[in-house]
């Protein structure tokens, strides 16, 4: 590949601000649905009309659909992660679909364990075909993303294996700390670092891996573009949390004040409880009570809307603004330790900075 260079004869890395985000978005969900859907037509009856369902292939009365699939950003990462290899972006296929299958199977179970009723704009699975179905192709999409991988049968593939294991346990840990958290009084900034780096920094640190390893990358490279994904990750669950409460519902497909009516304890939350002053411990008396309360799914949206106010007069949502670029910045400067084409390093670059100022 060439490289553009300045008049000093310096390298020139194409801005970030020109790459075109959703034909990469769209490149990623082109090259990757029709393996995505050969894999879910495997799945024994209901399971591939649930699945199908999920993934906005049809709807609730089996009818085709044209519904959101989600934003399609971890297989964009896996097929560039190809391509920051050398290797051809189609090499990255599998594991694009892997990545995504593990994703869907944990939306599956954490859809059911919160009590979602809505993703995407419509009805969860949980709500349309019921919690055991919900759980059977959870499952079922897990197991198929490991298949799917070995069925490759090269030594690569099974690295890449053992990297998804690996994202994949991670993920269930920070799901079981995040449900864990939901009963405690108190959680710690850096314990809610943790749980969110397992339960969204895994995945998409092995999505911008996963890849590399399919196009015959060395550990050293695969581990810096994880560097990567995993605060890109942060910086996407610290987005993620602030749309949780102050999220537009039009946008995110989900409930006013969503996150609090869960009593998560996402970082906004966190960090305004760690703050001090009048309103960190106006807000740690009614969510302490909150927790006794019997009666807090009859609460108005007045009582949501006073708990809103007092975590961003605190500073939770100013801080948590602050810390999505702070980890936005790590996973930039984490790209300066692969030797990459300037255009590939542009584009992850772009799809950083799109994690960071999305809507939804």
């Amino acid at each position: 590949m060439s490289i553009a260079t300045g008049t000093r004869g310096e390298p020139v890395t194409p801005a970030a601000d020109t790459v075109d985000i959703v034909a990469l978005l769209e490149r990623g969900r082109t090259l990757s649905s029709p393996v995505l859907r050969a894999a879910v037509d495997r799945l024994a009856p209901p399971m591939d009309t649930v699945a199908a369902y999920h993934f906005g292939w049809i709807d609730a009365e089996g009818r085709p659909s044209d519904g959101d699939g989600g934003k399609a950003v971890r297989p964009a990462l896996a097929l560039l992660s190809a391509e920051a290899a050398g290797a051809a972006a189609e090499v990255g296929i599998p594991g694009a679909v892997a990545v995504e299958l593990v994703h869907n199977f944990s939306l599956l179970h954490d859809d059911l364990m919160d009590g979602d009723e809505q993703r995407r704009h419509r009805d969860t699975v949980w709500k349309v075909h019921g919690p055991a179905q919900a759980i059977l192709v959870g499952d079922a999409l897990f197991a198929l993303a490991n298949e799917l991988l070995l069925e490759i049968g090269t030594v690569e593939a099974g690295r890449a294996t053992r990297r998804l294991t690996t994202a994949t346990r991670k993920l269930i840990d920070g799901q079981a700390q995040d449900i864990s958290y939901e009963h405690r009084e108190r959680v710690t900034v850096e314990e809610c670092l943790e749980m969110e780096g397992n339960k969204t920094g895994a995945l998409l640190a092995c999505a911008v891996s996963i890849g590399a390893v399919l196009g015959g990358a060395d550990d050293h490279t695969a581990d810096t573009l994880e560097s990567y994904g995993y605060h890109l990750g942060l910086a996407f669950q610290a987005v993620d949390d602030l749309l949780g409460i102050w999220g537009d519902p039009e946008a995110t497909g989900k409930q006013t004040w969503s996150d609090l009516r869960q009593r998560k304890k996402s970082l906004p939350v966190v960090a305004a409880l760690a703050a001090g002053g009048p309103a960190s411990e106006r807000l740690g008396e009614l969510l302490a009570a909150d927790a006794k309360s019997n009666d807090f799914d009859t609460f108005s949206e007045e009582e949501f809307a006073t708990r809103a106010a007092l975590i961003e007069e605190a500073g939770g949502r100013e801080w948590t603004s602050q810390e999505a670029r702070r980890q936005h910045a790590i996973a930039i400067e984490a790209l300066n330790g692969v030797d990459m084409p300037e255009q590939v390093r542009a584009q992850l670059v772009a799809l950083a900075d799109f994690v960071v100022v999305r809507k939804r």
